[in-house]
């Protein structure tokens, strides 16, 4: 794709977004290496601020985040990650990014966010290397301020929302689905609908269901926002799952999200997720690719 088609959707980032987990599973510098892969330019996202971070988060989680960066070790034994300043400030970073993107993608009808989708944390916890969920306080920051009443979570991440789904459990403002390998982290919560999925499903059984599920979705829910965790980690070679998806199939599995939100002219907002494969070159070509198609094929 040709850099002005790009600059028709806006893409949030700022170098802020990457933690400090020296030798981590998690390849922290993705978000530099996608960033530059796109070639900007760039929104530069805040850090949300505590009153947004509150619509979904308790006052006591937030605090103990605070505290526990005086003993960043301390962070392993609850989320996987070391919990120092920097990664607090980095979550509070992509939770200001995602809510700039969703923002940007009401007003433009298609936005993304180089970095977000931590949607394994809780209101009242953090887990599976998720301190803050930035794709619930984005909706949560969008209704308040008047610009959406609901919103569809389409979450095509190797490992099921959790976080996501328990945050809106029972709330008909917020449709939550999510595709994941189903014998695999985490311990499932209940979306509004979930697809689990066997050890090595490929390509063909994969795409079937994202070409069935996400258009039912926008046209029985009829959101007035899409939000879409293209997760990186349902690729093939990835480390922490055992699916068959290629490279290819990936890219139509987001040619795929972003059609049915352009034919049913639905906003859509673009989070990255995980990916773990052996080559941090892969995780990088997959999430830029996602955001590439996203100012493709949204045409925004």
């Amino acid at each position: 794709m040709t850099e002005p088609a790009a600059r028709r959707v806006p893409f949030v980032y700022a170098p802020g977004y990457a933690p400090d987990w020296p030798g981590h599973v998690f390849p922290t510098e993705k978000y530099a290496l996608v960033a530059e892969r796109l070639g900007g330019p760039f929104e530069t996202p805040v850090a949300a601020t505590d009153e947004q971070l509150l619509l979904v988060h308790t006052r006591e989680y937030l605090a103990l985040l605070e505290k526990l960066t005086a003993r960043p070790e301390a962070g392993y034994a609850l989320f996987e990650v070391p919990c120092n300043r920097r990664t607090v400030d980095a979550f509070r970073l992509a939770a200001g990014g995602t809510v700039l993107a969703a923002r940007l993608a009401v007003e433009r009808g298609a936005a993304g966010s180089v970095g977000g989708g931590f949607h394994h944390a809780f209101a009242d916890h953090g887990e599976g290397f998720c301190l803050i969920n930035d794709l619930a306080v984005a909706i949560r920051v969008l209704q308040s301020e008047g610009r959406i009443r609901t919103a569809a979570v389409v979450d095509l991440d190797l490992h099921q929302g959790n976080g996501t789904a328990r945050i809106f459990q029972g709330d008909r403002s917020v449709f939550t689905f999510s595709i994941h390998q189903e014998h695999l982290y985490p311990a499932k919560q209940i979306s509004n609908w979930d697809i689990g999925l066997d050890d090595f499903t490929g390509d063909d059984v994969y795409l079937g269901h994202v070409r069935k599920a996400v258009p039912q979705i926008l046209d029985s829910f009829r959101p007035d926002l899409l939000v879409y965790q293209g997760g990186a980690d349902p690729y093939e070679l990835d480390q922490l799952g055992s699916l068959r998806i290629t490279k290819a199939g990936l890219a139509e599995r987001d040619r795929l999200v972003y059609a049915a939100a352009r034919e049913r002219r639905v906003p859509v907002v673009a989070t990255l997720g995980g990916g773990y494969p052996p080559r941090t070159e892969d995780v990088v070509e997959i999430h830029a690719t996602t955001l590439r198609l996203l100012a493709e094929v949204t045409g925004a």
